[in-house]
């Protein structure tokens, strides 16, 4: 049961990142690779700043601003500069590396005996259920400490997704999602396209670096290693989450996107449940994603061949 609720919480907190890649990748169609980046360096502040003290709020919207600001720098090099997208994003990514280890200070940064987000969903946890440290579900046990994580990640996903429903609604929203539907069209509506993409950008791994924070606090730790292939962790949570829900209506994507992320964690667990090498983790993620890029294409040309041969 803890294993369920583990990944039910990881994937919870890593659709943040899928939220993050669906609003680069679907709305502005950039190829933004920053995100490996962008969630080493929400880790990576919020760590520092919680071994310094730091209340954990504080520290988790720094990581927010940090996410925030590369993404502008990916994309005000793309825009402003001319620098193609994807290298912009490789740019950034590069010089975070550094970045990331000087904000930490070494490789890895431990929060045991910290205050964080987790130890203040225990407190919540606890005091809403009486004292108890232990509940019983369904027969299995389950410790407050996970049960609390679990309703925390969920209650602040909901929320992050009901808040960029609601932004994508509004007049800069719109001409956001214009933008990356129609760049020409929204220049000519005297709107600066380049001033959209740096804020999407911005907006994107913004929320990037969160998931960076939340998975910090859950886990304990930040790693300056722990953002290797998260990009494509991404890009399979939107995938899925587009094959779950059928639909690119805004409510529905992003409803789909966070299922994604879920779904696709708890594949993955199950997976190394049954015995599949760690080694093998990004490999195999790395293959599903070319799958699922493909296979519309196989489809539509087999159902045309079909047509034709039908019509003859």
């Amino acid at each position: 049961m803890s294993l369920l609720i583990g990944a039910l919480t990881i994937g919870l907190i890593l659709s943040l990142l899928a939220l993050g890649v669906f609003i680069s990748f679907r709305i502005f169609a950039f190829p933004d690779i920053t995100a490996d980046g962008s969630i080493t360096l929400g880790a990576a502040l919020a760590a520092a700043l919680l071994v310094k003290g730091v209340h954990p709020g504080i520290a988790t919207a720094a990581a927010f601003g940090g996410g925030f600001l590369a993404g502008a720098v990916t994309g005000a090099l793309a825009t402003k500069f001319k620098i193609n997208g994807l290298l912009a994003g490789i740019l950034v990514m590069t010089a975070l590396y550094s970045v990331n280890l000087h904000i930490m200070g070494r490789s890895n940064v431990p929060l045991l005996g910290q205050r964080t987000a987790s130890n203040y969903a225990e407190r919540l946890g606890a005091s809403v259920l009486g004292g108890e440290r232990n509940l019983n579900v369904w027969g299995w046990e389950v410790t407050v400490l996970d049960a609390s994580m679990l309703a925390a990640a969920f209650l602040t996903v909901v929320l992050l997704g009901l808040m960029v429903y609601a932004f994508f609604q509004t007049n800069l929203g719109a001409a956001m999602r214009a933008t990356g539907d129609n760049s020409q069209m929204i220049r000519a509506l005297g709107v600066n396209d380049d001033n959209m993409i740096i804020l999407g950008l911005a907006v994107s791994n913004g929320l990037i670096g969160l998931a960076g924070a939340f998975l910090a606090q859950y886990q304990g730790f930040a790693d300056v290693q722990m953002g290797i292939g998260m990009i494509v962790w991404g890009l399979a949570s939107v995938i899925l989450g587009e094959a779950l829900v059928g639909t690119r209506r805004l409510g529905l994507a992003i409803a789909g996107t966070v299922m994604g992320s879920v779904v696709f964690r708890l594949i993955v667990a199950i997976a190394l449940r049954l015995g599949l090498n760690a080694n093998d983790l990004k490999l195999i993620t790395a293959v599903f994603v070319f799958a699922a890029l493909i296979l519309p294409g196989f489809l539509k040309r087999f159902q045309a061949r079909k047509a034709q041969v039908s019509r003859a």
